[in-house]
């Protein structure tokens, strides 16, 4: 009996995918990290006036939320949209699952600004509720955005 053929092989299988689908979704949420508090970063260095840092946490989550849709819809969930609409509505229901966790990220993020008062803070604050979303994000994208896509593959 060769090791594709026994008892174990299935699990084996299984357990090595969760754990590659683990270390991309990691190394995707770090990117789309720094791309969001570059994206912060670079407006608060070419921009002033009064709602700067609002306006730089809006255009960083931008970036950032395209970045991770890009990554995840490829590598993690293995989406192949069926056009340009379907592409779009895919992305707002992925935006929409985001909702609940950007709370949770600018909730950091403001209120480390709150706390400390410092830029590096804020970001630190970013980085924190960025991470903790980001393991939420992936559940309701799992269940609710791409479910419908892999039940499609599977018949």
């Amino acid at each position: 009996m060769t090791q594709e053929q026994s008892p174990g092989a299935p699990v084996a299988r299984n357990a090595a995918r969760a754990a590659r689908i683990a270390l991309l979704y990691t190394l995707f949420a770090a990117l789309s990290t720094a791309a969001n508090i570059g994206a912060q970063d670079l407006l608060l260095r070419v921009a002033r006036g009064q709602h700067v840092v609002l306006w730089s946490v809006l255009a960083g989550t931008g970036v950032g939320l395209a970045v991770k849709y890009v990554l995840d819809k490829r590598y993690i969930f293995g989406f192949q949209a069926r056009g340009i609409a379907h592409d779009g509505r895919t992305f707002a229901l992925y935006a929409l699952m985001g909702l609940a966790t950007t709370v949770i990220f600018w909730g950091f993020e403001f209120g480390f600004q709150a706390l400390f008062g410092t830029r590096e803070m804020r970001y630190l604050g970013a980085v924190i509720g960025l991470a903790i979303g980001y393991l939420a994000k992936y559940r309701l994208d799992k269940r609710f955005v791409f479910a419908s896509h892999r039940a499609a593959c599977k018949e």
